[in-house]
């Protein structure tokens, strides 16, 4: 007999303990089903594809999409993006494609819940989870909020698309979508009552005539019972079937749809493209209820991302500051009009002992904000840039391009990691501009006094900047007042739209190197950037042509010479094959090639979930364990027949790599298997063919990423009241140094957040600590909150985080988590039952 002491232990303290759970649509591709994946995939770009149309007609331009050919990112993009130049390219439409689809994927993690699946003849819950996730879908969209709107557009599609999986709508013979669904305040079809039977026992393997006459005759809506673990279900019911303990009970089978082969599989095509006409109602509810900027934004068809100044203002600027504003102003209108204008701008100003936020999405009033700017004050010589950067990434949007102006370095380099976690999350580019380390105003002072308040910054504290950078895929530039409008203008290529990365290396000080890298035919207006001092070098095609770095304009490209930067804009002449080149410094060094191409990678870190008969993953928000095995999800946007070869992780020196193992999970989207994370810095590169042919391509991910030997758990995903205060426990625990462990939080929208300041953790232990955040009683039900939780190891040797997604609600919110103690208490007396 089990033991019912164990249970309660399993149940009350099992935090590791992962139940079976409650399947739908497949999540990998078969040949004749279709998954929840591809499901929402057809149904976005469909959706789009009509969008775009409607858009062209009502502006008088052709739209054309390729004859006789299946719809694909790649075609409607093209075709969209032909009739409209302001729309952006195929990466980000595929972007949002996946933001979406992995907060699909993800609900089959929330295991216990009914009404996610519509089990258990759960159609209230499901059907005001969809309304509530509708709602607060538009109100993402109407403050901006993009990446929030992404996330609960996934997860209100995948209940949606497992009503006509899991219910018998699609057996009563309907031929179109239950837009009651979606439709709050219209009263529900008729459902079976706990205590109507539904269904008969299928005959052996039989089930396609199971559900009962009755039911089928007087419409009467009904969805299968599951549970992997417990038999029971109420007299007569229906089963969901497959590895379903109901089904084994009397009715026994089941009619779920989720695969050809399912109890009801037979009808799996029926049931999979009504969810894609669901899905496309749903989207056309959305797209009614908003303009159509927000529309497209939401779906990857114009920029969601923030331009973001942050300006040092103390008084050593002065004679720089009016060449900060004329540069910032520059950057502004070379945006302006382009497929990568941004959604809102930022400004933050800082000085050795305060920072300041301005952000709006009117450019005129930006324009005059930055026109406004003044240097003054600031008595000592290191300043606040750090924390001015902080603000920034907590608080801009995903993905935003960041430009920092100082002459001084950090006082605040304490929160160095922190920035570096904060990129990482956000994947936003940082780029540096630091003009000449002794000022003209600061020489007079050097010349009266070598205090520490006037000195140049060294080697080290530039370096810091330059750490930075390499992590986000920047640029770290060392200039002078008068070339500083030069620089800005040199580096305008990395940010174009479509821009890929093909190859990014840092080399330490002293360090030679050959560096070899394919050209692919996609590629167009390719650009090597190195940054250091004192180097040469030596570039050389794949036909052995070369091009020494005295040489400015030469058969192989153009160099362009600013501060630190070698800008090589190559010849647009036989680009295609191999090409490499040597470089030589006493200092340290980077190297960048980058070009525009429809063919780029997206990559998260995600985590599989393989309870029942039916894997799925879900994005982790936090550093993934060093030396531990580790899955990647990734992405090929651009190319309809790619064909990879190698998915690496590389560190920035290119001394070490893990190579992984890749599985495909659907048209030219994988999953890597990697045996390890590896220590430091290190960045995704992936080698393939292009087109079925020889054509070989690399990309490599413009960011790079760590991993940690610390651990930060807290709940998935809660809600919280607008003024009350909302507290959890969060754990953090480490196999490495024990010690006080510094403890940080903070918001994406500012809120007030407490932690404890530090916890004591011992190496193999955990410990607890409780975060608790107030929302301002202001603030609008169905805001969304992302909450930064950080622990830093004694010594700043290592940090890591966890990131959570809360929504503002009116009620009274509580974990939605796996492990509510509620839930385990009505677990643990469901046992109780079951075993006395």
């Amino acid at each position: 007999m089990i033991s019912l002491v164990a249970v309660a232990v399993i149940l009350l303290w099992g935090a590791d303990f992962k139940p079976p759970k409650a399947v739908a649509f497949k999540i990998f591709p078969s040949d004749a089903s279709l998954n929840h994946q591809e499901i929402t995939e057809t149904a976005i770009i469909t959706k789009v594809a009509a969008v775009c149309r409607d858009m062209a007609t009502a502006q008088g331009k052709d739209f054309t999409l390729p004859a006789n050919s299946k719809l694909t990112v790649a075609t409607v993009q093209k075709a969209c993006s032909s009739s409209n130049s302001a729309l952006l390219k195929a990466t980000n439409f595929k972007l949002a494609i996946v933001q979406i689809s992995l907060n699909n994927i993800a609900v089959d993690r929330k295991q216990f819940s009914n009404a996610h699946h519509f089990d258990n003849e759960a159609f209230r819950e499901g059907r005001d989870l969809i309304t509530q996730g509708i709602a607060k879908v538009k109100i993402n969209l109407k403050e901006g909020d993009y990446m929030a709107a992404r996330i609960n557009l996934g997860t209100v599609t995948h209940s949606l698309q497992d009503f006509y999986s899991h219910s018998n709508w699609v057996e009563l013979g309907y031929a179109g979508p239950y837009s009651d669904l979606i439709k709050p305040d219209i009263p529900l079809a008729k459902t079976a009552d706990s205590k109507t039977a539904t269904c008969k026992s299928c005959v052996n393997d039989d089930c396609t005539d199971n559900i009962l006459p009755e039911i089928q005759k007087n419409k009467i809506l009904t969805s299968g019972y599951f549970s992997l673990v417990f038999p029971k279900k109420p007299a007569g019911k229906c089963s969901h079937g497959g590895f379903d303990a109901t089904s084994l009970k009397d009715p026994t089978g089941g009619i779920n749809k989720d695969d050809v082969d399912s109890d009801h599989g037979f009808l799996h095509p029926r049931a999979a493209y009504m969810a894609i006409d669901a899905t496309m109602e749903l989207l056309e509810d959305i797209r009614q209820a908003v303009n159509q900027t927000a529309f497209l934004r939401l779906l990857g068809l114009t920029q969601i991302s923030a331009l973001v100044f942050v300006i040092d203002t103390t008084g050593s600027m002065s004679d720089e500051i009016a060449e900060v504003k004329k540069v910032s102003i520059n950057i502004i209108d070379s945006r302006t009009g382009t497929a990568v204008e941004p959604t809102e701008y930022m400004l933050i100003t800082f000085n050795d002992a305060d920072v300041g936020l301005t952000r709006t999405g009117d450019i005129d009033n930006f324009k005059q904000q930055i026109n406004s700017l003044s240097s003054s004050g600031g008595g000592d010589f290191p300043e606040m840039c750090l924390s001015g950067l902080l603000v920034a990434l907590t608080r801009a949007p995903p993905s935003s391009d960041i430009f920092v102006f100082t002459d001084a370095s950090a006082k605040d380099s304490a929160l160095k990691s922190a920035v570096e976690a904060m990129i990482e999350s956000t994947a936003s580019t940082v780029t540096f501009l630091l003009t000449s380390s002794v000022s003209s105003r600061r020489k007079r002072e050097v010349s009266d006094s070598q205090s520490s308040s006037s000195r140049p910054m060294s080697q080290s504290e530039i370096q810091l900047y330059k750490d930075l950078t390499q992590v986000s895929g920047g640029q770290t530039l060392e200039v002078t007042k008068t070339t500083l409008s030069e620089a800005s203008t040199a580096i305008t290529d990395t940010f174009a739209s479509g821009l890929v990365t093909v190859l990014q290396v840092a080399r330490s000080a002293g360090s030679a190197g050959n560096f070899s890298f394919p050209l692919d035919t996609s590629l167009s207006s390719v650009t090597v950037y190195i940054t250091g001092s004192s180097l040469v070098f030596t570039l050389y095609s794949p036909t052995g042509v070369s091009q020494s770095d005295s040489v400015t304009d030469g058969s192989l490209g153009i160099i362009q010479t600013v501060g630190n930067l070698k800008k090589i804009k190559l010849k647009s002449n036989s680009q295609t094959g191999e090409w490499s080149i040597d470089i030589n410094s006493t200092s340290s060094y980077t190297l960048r090639v980058i070009g525009q191409s429809s063919v780029n990678i997206l990559s998260y870190f995600v985590e599989i979930s393989q309870e029942g008969h039916s894997d799925s993953w879900g994005q982790i928000f936090t550093r993934p364990s060093i030396g531990q095995n580790a899955t990647l999800f990734l992405s090929v946007t651009g190319g309809e027949s790619v064909t990879v070869t190698d998915v690496l992780l590389v560190d920035a020196s290119e001394s070490n790599f893990v190579k992984g193992s890749v599985k495909s999970v659907g048209g030219t989207d994988y999953l890597v298997s990697l045996n390890r994370i590896p220590e430091g810095t290190f960045g995704l590169r992936l080698k393939g063919l292009l087109n079925n042919s020889s054509n070989r391509f690399q990309r490599q991910s413009s960011n790079h990423r760590k991993g940690s030997r610390i651990t930060v758990k807290a709940p998935i995903q809660n809600t919280t009241t607008p003024g009350v205060p909302f507290s959890f426990n969060f754990t953090v625990s480490t196999n490495a140094t024990a010690g006080n462990y510094t403890i940080r939080a903070r918001t994406s929208n500012g809120f007030s957040v407490s932690v404890p300041s530090s916890l004591n953790v011992e190496s193999g232990r955990s410990a607890q600590g409780t975060a608790t955040l107030t929302v301002p009683s202001i603030t609008k039900s169905g805001t969304d909150v992302t909450l930064t939780i950080e622990a830093e190891a004694p010594g700043s040797t290592d940090l890591n985080y966890a990131t959570l997604r809360l929504t503002v609600s009116a009620a009274r919110g509580r974990f939605s988590g796996l492990y509510s103690f509620s839930m385990c208490l009505s677990l643990f007396g469901l046992f109780l039952s079951l075993f006395m």
